[in-house]
């Protein structure tokens, strides 16, 4: 049976008297920096979707803005940003750390939220203590993917940890994301919750097609170019489909360092790849392709995944994380690291565009019911008013 997110009471320490039992009226979201990311992307709805609702809504970002400003801009949102240098040593850690700490606490007093509500890593590290420091009555972090990436990172690892026992809840995007915290950061089952992510009324719309011109099937794929977004396995895959008979293009929206290694791939293989580096026109090119597909080796909740379905393309996914919850049933899952299943799952949907449409309208209905924005915003404000009701009443 399909999952829907819920809540479960928790126990809270004292708030001061002078807060309205319940009553969330500012809130502060705090963020590294706003760049195209999906985070982000969701940080900025909900700040906007928070303010339509009437709530004071203010997001902090710690080193710098970025194009998700233009959604915060649009819904009258104040940001506020903290220019924190990016550390180039280790050893500048702990100094930017002390920087960021004094300079969030004094924000965090002047603004005087009822709830902050931090994104991301090193966001949560920092946010948790200078929320407690200003006094904040409640204090949120996220979990927004699986802890693979955290490989490495020690010292910051070390500081979530200390940051999540201040915290009061955590929010995750995906029950993958909820349970592999449970798992391998002994996180209480009573302190998280699970609320996916949002889409707006646009992506449900139709948009006119991208120019791109190609004379077989179209592949679009939406991912940073990442060794663990898996797209050396798609281009074997791509070139599996061409020996059977299946020659397709494929177009690759993302940009990072695998960039100059997959295009002596597609070299290597005689493929056709567009690379079309960072895009914002995403609907204009879902609109354009004949199926979305993502091959991550790990993966949280999928914001190009939710999109592609939104639009009605069927989609090809590996299952990690939180895709199979997306698209089980509602489009076509392969095991990650594998070209050949993902080689066969492309070679399905191409060989029967009729029952992948069928699917893919599945999916935009499911979509439509379960991951439209005012469900992401309602349910998020929902929480902060049962945690500052329970610290008002402990």
């Amino acid at each position: 049976m399909w999952r829907i997110p819920y809540y479960q009471g928790v126990v809270f320490a004292r708030l001061s008297p002078d807060v309205a039992v319940g009553s969330v009226e500012r809130v502060c979201l705090v963020i590294g920096q706003l760049g195209l990311g999906g985070a982000e992307k969701q940080l900025a709805l909900l700040a906007a979707g928070l303010r339509h609702r009437g709530v004071e809504a203010t997001v902090v970002v710690l080193r710098q803005g970025g194009p998700r400003e233009d959604i915060l801009r649009e819904a009258g949102v104040p940001l506020i940003n903290l220019g924190l240098p990016s550390p180039a040593r280790s050893w500048q850690q702990p100094a930017v750390f002390a920087l960021g700490l004094e300079r969030l606490r004094r924000t965090l007093l002047r603004l005087r939220p009822e709830v902050v509500h931090a994104f991301l890593l090193h966001s949560c590290v920092l946010t948790a203590p200078a929320a407690r420091l200003a006094g904040v009555p409640v204090c949120v972090a996220g979990r927004r993917s699986l802890s693979d990436y955290k490989a490495g990172l020690r010292l910051a690892v070390a500081g979530e940890r200390v940051a999540t026992r201040m915290t009061d809840l955590l929010i995750a995007n995906a029950h993958a994301v909820a349970d592999d915290a449970v798992r391998t950061e002994g996180v209480a089952r009573d302190k998280i919750r699970v609320v996916y992510n949002g889409l707006t009324d646009a992506a449900f719309e139709p948009a006119p097609p991208a120019e791109l011109a190609c004379s077989t099937p179209l592949l679009l794929c939406v991912a940073n170019l990442r060794a663990y977004k898996g797209h050396r396995y798609l281009l074997d895959a791509a070139a599996r489909l061409g020996e059977r008979g299946l020659a397709c293009t494929l177009a690759l929206v993302g940009a990072g360092p695998e960039e100059e290694v997959l295009r002596r791939q597609a070299e290597r293989l005689g493929l056709d790849v567009r690379f079309l580096g960072a895009r914002t026109d995403i609907a204009a090119l879902l609109a354009r392709a004949d199926v979305f597909v993502l091959p991550s080796l790990t993966e949280g909740m999928s914001n190009a995944v939710m999109e592609a379905m939104a639009a009605g393309r069927p989609v090809v996914a590996t299952e990690v994380g939180g895709t199979a919850e997306l698209i089980e049933g509602r489009g076509v899952l392969v095991p990650p690291a594998d070209a050949d299943a993902l080689a066969a799952g492309l070679e399905r949907v191409l060989r029967d565009p009729a029952g992948a449409r069928r699917v893919a309208e599945t999916a935009r209905a499911w979509s439509r019911r379960f991951l439209h924005l005012d469900a992401m915003v309602d349910r998020h404000l929902d929480i902060y008013s049962q945690l500052l009701a329970a610290r008002c009443a402990g």
